[in-house]
C-alpha cells in the first residue's frame, strides 16, 4: 500500500532536518543516556537506548483507531484518552533498554514481570564482584503483625547492631568460600556453575532488560507504589524519573490516571452513587468483602 501525502511529507521534513539520527529523539531521555543513576549502595541504573516518544504513541494510536480518535484535540488529549480507555498498543511503540545492577533478591523478584526481555550477567562464565547489599539503619524493620509480605516497626539499639553485623559478616565469608571454592592458587577447585550455589542472596548482578512502554508502566505501578518493597521500590522510582523526562506527556497520563486513580468494582459503583444521595450504606448492604469494603472507605475517608 503507497504511503498517504501526509505521511510522504512528515517523512521529508524528517530527513530535511536531521540532528544525528533520522529517527526521533526525545531530548528529555537524551539527557539519561548512559549515566548511571546510584541507587541502594552499589546499585545503579542507566538507560542504555530507547524507542520512540509522545509522537510516536500519537501516532500509532491515529494509525490503529483512524476516525475514532478524530474528536481529540490535541496529543496530550488522545494520550490521556488511550490511558484513561486502557489501550495498550500504542504504548508499546515506546521502548527502553536499561542497564542495572542489583542485589540478586531484588532480581529474583523483578524477573517476575515476564514482559521484558532479560540478559543477566553470567556466573557460570565470569566471577562475581565481593558486593552486596547492606541495608542502611533505617531499613533493618521487623516483621508485620498486619502482612504477611511487608514491614513492621525499625529494630532500634542493640537488635539493629547484631542483624547488621551477621549481614555483613555472613556475607564475607560465604564470598570467602567462594573464592576458596573456585581456588586461585593452584588447585584443581571448583566449578564456577557450582561454586556460585553459596553466594548470599544480597551479592549484586547485573542485566541487561528491555520492555516496552505499557509493560514498563505496569511494573512501576507496582514497584514505585509506597507498598512496595523498599529494595525494588527505589529502582522502580530511579526509572520513573527517566521516563518523565523521556515521554512527559504519557507519564502525566500514568501517574493521573494509574497512580493517582481508584479502580472502583461494580458494587462500590452502586455504593458511591447512593452515598451521593444521602443513603446511609453500610457494607452488609452492598455485598462488598471486609477486605474491599475497608479499601472502599480509605479512598474517600
Amino acid at each position: 500500500m503507497p504511503l498517504s501525502d501526509e505521511q510522504l511529507a512528515e517523512i521529508t521534513a524528517s530527513r530535511a532536518t536531521p540532528q544525528l539520527t533520522l529517527r526521533s529523539v526525545a531530548p528529555g531521555m537524551e539527557k539519561h543516556l548512559y549515566t548511571a543513576q546510584p541507587v541502594l549502595d552499589h546499585g545503579f541504573v542507566r538507560a542504555i537506548d530507547y524507542m520512540g516518544d509522545d509522537a510516536a504513541i500519537v501516532q500509532a494510536a491515529r494509525v490503529s483507531y483512524g476516525a475514532g480518535t478524530k474528536h481529540v484535540s490535541n496529543d496530550e488529549g488522545l494520550i490521556r484518552y488511550l490511558m484513561r480507555h486502557w489501550h495498550s498498543t500504542p504504548f508499546e511503540m515506546c521502548e527502553i533498554k536499561l542497564h542495572v545492577k542489583l542485589p540478586v533478591f531484588v532480581a529474583r523478584q523483578w524477573i517476575r514481570h515476564r514482559t521484558a526481555n532479560v540478559n543477566e550477567y553470567s556466573a557460570r562464565y565470569s566471577i562475581l564482584d565481593r558486593e552486596f547489599y547492606i541495608p542502611e539503619p533505617a531499613q533493618l524493620a521487623a516483621q508485620s503483625t498486619v502482612n504477611n509480605q511487608g514491614r513492621g516497626a525499625v529494630l532500634e539499639g542493640a537488635e539493629a547492631a547484631r542483624v547488621l553485623a551477621m549481614l555483613k559478616s555472613d556475607a564475607s565469608q560465604m564470598y570467602d568460600h567462594y573464592e576458596e571454592m573456585l581456588s586461585q592458587d593452584g588447585q584443581q577447585g571448583l566449578a564456577r556453575e557450582l561454586a556460585r550455589m553459596n553466594l548470599p542472596m544480597n551479592i549484586y548482578t547485573q542485566w541487561y532488560w528491555k520492555t516496552d512502554l505499557h509493560n514498563l508502566f505496569h511494573f512501576l505501578r507496582l514497584r514505585a507504589d509506597p507498598h512496595a518493597q523498599y529494595e525494588i521500590r527505589v529502582y522502580a522510582e530511579a526509572i520513573a524519573a527517566m521516563v518523565a523526562d523521556w515521554v512527559p506527556l504519557a507519564f502525566g497520563a500514568f501517574e493521573d490516571y494509574r497512580m493517582g486513580g481508584v479502580n472502583l468494582s461494580g458494587k462500590a459503583v452502586d455504593a458511591l452513587k447512593r452515598m451521593l444521595k444521602g443513603e446511609d450504606v453500610t457494607r452488609e448492604s452492598t455485598g462488598m468483602s471486609v477486605g474491599e469494603w475497608r479499601e472502599f472507605k480509605g479512598v474517600w475517608e
